[in-house]
């Protein structure tokens, strides 16, 4: 199982980590900036410095004509303060001035290593000797460069850290405008966990996904309490429903014990009559339960789906000639579709008790039919029609109107759930008074 971090903590250690690897990333390109400028700067100074010893020598030779009396010591003083070191030859080779002599390494880094450079020394356009110059490389001795690199060593190191301070402060703000809402949708869930249903969230903030949250979170806590409101109310209404029965049959059975009227058919079938309607509002309460909270299985198989509708349109047909309804079948013979036989054999019978319920007269049309790949399924009534408010939580699959236990139109919720399931299309199409078609595509 993953470990679980606070946020604070886990914005801490990313924070951390992204800072330190990035200090570390622009400290090493700074640096390696520095030294290249500085090396850059070292190349500089000894060009200038060489040929400042070019001139003069050159400078020596022009105002004598000659190599006597030369002595560069001097000069060789001079050009060793910032590193350089020469040695100077006339045109046969030999030796005028060297101060190359005994020259050790500067120091014990590995990139100072001792260079030369020759350069002809020129008079009037003729070359009367050369001078050749040595240093080291990446290197100067003078402490006004020492100077110079490492101010700018500080400077660099100096600013990486003033912009991570500075990105730390911004981060740090940001972080508390961005857990300020966090903090207070946490504490609003923990209360509804807790059974404070009534608790919303109202947060400040500009950033989207907080506000989808917040909502997410407010409308858990709607759906929990008119949940929580539905179920108080069912238990009420059940319990209303239940003690009207089960008090007549109280009564009724005190009655025969006492002897104040014999158990004859008429006051049995009375009582009977009594048990059912318990036994029917029960079945109604479980068939809620178990479609509502979605925890029903379907057993799809190829099934012949004609004849279900014809056993189902067969069953039916005593109620409607009871009630002096017309019941009109078409159904097209063997038609083989993917669906469970139970689930669709509930549908058209809540579908076709809900016609026979609330048609008074008139016809009740019942079609089943192949509609190119698909299938059509329609019930059409003459009878009062369905309010538009119970269509439209139907459509919405939703229980609010449903509150009653002997409400209307609970049956076509639960064959709503079914189709749903299955993968059809519901379509109602019903107006006060004037009927209602219901069409299911397959």
């Amino acid at each position: 199982m993953c470990k679980q971090w606070s946020f604070t903590r886990l914005f801490t250690v990313y924070f951390t980590a992204i800072t330190a690897v990035t200090v570390s990333v622009f400290i090493f390109f700074g640096l390696h900036i520095i030294d290249s400028f500085f090396s850059y700067y070292v190349d500089k100074v000894h060009e200038e410095t060489q040929h400042m010893l070019v001139m003069q020598a050159a400078a020596h030779y022009k105002m004598f004509g000659s190599w006597q009396g030369y002595d560069g010591a001097e000069l060789g003083a001079v050009a060793k303060l910032s590193g350089d070191y020469f040695t100077i030859t006339d045109n046969l080779g030999h030796t005028v001035y060297t101060g190359e002599k005994d020259v050790e390494r500067c120091c014990a880094n590995p990139n100072h290593v001792y260079a030369q450079v020759t350069y002809p020394i020129l008079v009037d356009g003729k070359k009367v000797g050369q001078l050749v110059a040595g240093y080291f490389t990446n290197h100067i001795t003078s402490p006004e460069a020492d100077a110079f690199r490492g101010s700018g060593v500080s400077l660099v190191i100096l600013a990486i850290l003033c912009i991570s301070l500075s990105s730390a402060l911004v981060s740090i703000l940001f972080f508390y405008r961005l857990s300020k809402p966090l903090r207070e949708i946490v504490a609003t869930a923990k209360e509804i966990s807790k059974g404070h249903l009534q608790s919303s969230v109202i947060i400040q903030s500009n950033v989207a996904e907080m506000h989808e949250i917040a909502d997410s979170i407010n409308m858990l806590g709607t759906s929990l309490l008119n949940q929580e409101k539905f179920r108080q109310q069912l238990i009420v209404e059940l319990s209303h429903e239940l003690r009207t029965p089960l008090q007549i049959l109280l009564n009724q059975i005190e009655a025969m014990l006492d002897g104040i009227y014999q158990p004859d058919k008429a006051r049995l079938e009375s009582m009977r009559a009594e048990i059912s309607r318990t036994r029917e509002l029960l079945n109604e309460l479980e068939d809620r339960l178990i479609y509502e909270n979605d925890s029903f299985e379907l057993n799809i198989a190829p099934t012949d789906i004609s004849e279900i509708a014809l056993k189902v349109a067969l069953g039916h047909e005593g109620g409607f000639a009871q009630k002096g309804l017309e019941f009109i079948t078409e159904i097209e013979p063997e038609i083989m579709i993917p669906a469970d036989s139970i689930r669709f054999a509930q549908v058209l019978i809540n579908i076709l008790s809900n016609a026979l319920k609330y048609t008074r007269n008139g016809r009740v049309f019942l079609s089943l039919k192949r509609d190119g790949d698909s299938t059509e399924l329609v019930i059409a009534d003459s009878g009062e029609g369905i309010a538009p408010d119970v269509i439209e939580n139907i459509s919405k699959r939703s229980a609010q109107a449903f509150k009653a236990v002997n409400s209307k139109g609970v049956g076509l919720y639960i064959a709503k759930l079914i189709i749903d399931k299955h993968g059809w299309k519901l379509s109602i199409d019903s107006e006060p008074a004037a009927g209602t078609r219901i069409s299911v595509r397959m």
